[in-house]
């Protein structure tokens, strides 16, 4: 029976979401390994360095996430629809946009990393080690765009388990080449970026390896198919909406830490405490935002409404039921997780004052993290993108209205504004997602 064509159970959602959520767990742990070894050398210059130059490359990283979103859904609806020779030929066509746009990182690397001290300098020996570590981690940057391909790819083919042996390929390798480089073979801050630079590459090695099966006929080189100029046009329409998108929520985030330093350090340390739940949060969600990309693209590819409403419910459902989960949690062992993370008094109790925000956040935030999913599935990228710009007004009204009289409190309540805003502009827009499962194609 073809994949779309599957009921949506419970063991289903829990197949594809796990591994997911054991994938994210091991990115933490890297960032703590890598500045674990960098501390052992025992100056503060090699760990700010590290830091801030894992900080810039991951955030012009960031900006391609566009690519895994658009693959998986685009990927996902030709796996529906029967057409497994367009699946081999969008795998073709995420990695061609990976390497050009590697490629183009390279050869502007002297000004983005000018433009990124303008905006955030540093010491000069922290700026100086920090551009030895990204001139060496720069030349991965195929690499590392190209892992987002596959991921993509195979998430729209509900093949988690593949995502997650990438990542613990490429994170296990990362750590265990940290240690040796810089613990030792004595590379310093120059071993961390090679470690992580071979790393990356050869998690594109494994990804093209578990993608194997797309190699095997010939549309994955057929330049007429590959190269087809309606599906190139829709596959840059469906990026660019999501780039406008995913750039709209990357300023409310950088917009609550701006905002937050007004209110002094004490506010702005229990703040930055805090996000590390909403970032926990979000690991977990992952896994079913995942989920519902993978069953939704199928399910549209198929012209199946009673499967594309199934699985956007059962994994919501799941989702739901994590997240109260986690409120739980939060509620009752909160004081105790911040406790572990600051030994700053006045910060403990600062955190402690906001951490109601925490308790709600899963709750209020499900809706949008799991309508983001389901969008993502259905290449709705034009809804995304608009949706997106709508909450960004209400977040920034409640901003500029509960700020003033609440300061820090308000600040909070503006972000769950936020999130509340997604989720209820996406919910009004999913019947007539639904409606696109009934139309021919």
């Amino acid at each position: 029976m073809a994949e779309a064509a599957r009921p949506v159970t419970h063991r289903r959602v829990l197949k594809a979401a796990i591994p997911v959520v054991l994938s994210n767990a091991t990115v933490p742990i890297l960032g703590a390994v890598d500045t674990g070894v960098v501390g052992q050398i025992g100056e503060a210059a090699p760990i700010g360095a590290v830091g801030i130059g894992a900080i810039i490359l991951t955030s012009i990283y960031w900006v391609f996430g566009f690519l895994r979103m658009g693959t998986a859904g685009l990927t996902g609806q030709a796996l529906g629809a029967g057409d497994r020779e367009e699946v081999s030929a969008i795998l073709s066509r995420a990695l061609l946009v990976a390497s050009i746009s590697g490629v183009g990182l390279i050869a502007l690397q002297t000004v983005l990393f000018w433009g990124a001290f303008w905006v955030s300098p540093a010491s000069d020996e922290v700026e100086t080690l920090a551009r030895d570590y990204m001139a060496i981690r720069i030349w991965s940057a195929p690499a590392a765009i190209g892992v987002y391909g596959l991921t993509g790819w195979l998430v729209g083919q509900e093949r988690m388990r593949a995502v997650l042996v990438i990542q613990l390929w490429m994170n296990g390798l990362n750590i265990v080449l940290d240690i040796w480089f810089v613990l030792g073979l004595g590379w310093g801050v120059e071993g961390v970026a090679i470690a992580t630079f071979l790393a990356e590459w050869s998690g594109l090695a494994m990804g093209l390896y578990l993608c194997r099966d797309a190699f095997d006929g010939k549309a994955w080189r057929d330049k007429v198919k590959v190269f087809n100029t309606d599906r190139l046009a829709r596959m840059a329409r469906v990026g660019r909406d999501i780039l406008i998108r995913s750039v709209l929520l990357q300023a409310i985030f950088v917009s609550f830490m701006f905002f937050g330093a007004d209110f002094g350090d004490v506010p702005l340390a229990a703040n930055q405490i805090l996000l590390q739940f909403l970032y926990i949060t979000a690991y977990a969600m992952d896994g079913f935002a995942f989920a519902s990309e993978a069953f939704v693209a199928q399910a549209l590819g198929a012209r199946r409404r009673d499967l594309l409403r199934q699985g956007a419910i059962m994994s919501g459902g799941w989702a739901f039921a994590t997240m109260v989960g986690m409120a739980i949690v939060f509620a009752f062992a909160g004081g105790a997780i911040i406790d572990a993370m600051t030994t700053a008094p006045d910060v403990r109790e600062a955190a402690r004052d906001y951490l109601p925000y925490m308790v709600a956040a899963p709750i209020l935030g499900c809706a949008a993290w799991m309508f983001d999913g389901i969008f993502i599935g259905a290449t709705r990228a034009t809804d995304m993108r608009n949706m997106m710009v709508i909450s960004a007004l209400i977040y920034l009204a409640a901003l500029l209205v509960l700020t003033p009289i609440y300061a820090n409190h308000g600040l909070w309540a503006a972000l769950l504004i936020s999130f509340v805003a997604r989720g209820i502009t996406l919910a009004l827009r999913y019947p007539s997602l639904e409606a696109d499962a009934d139309q021919p194609t």
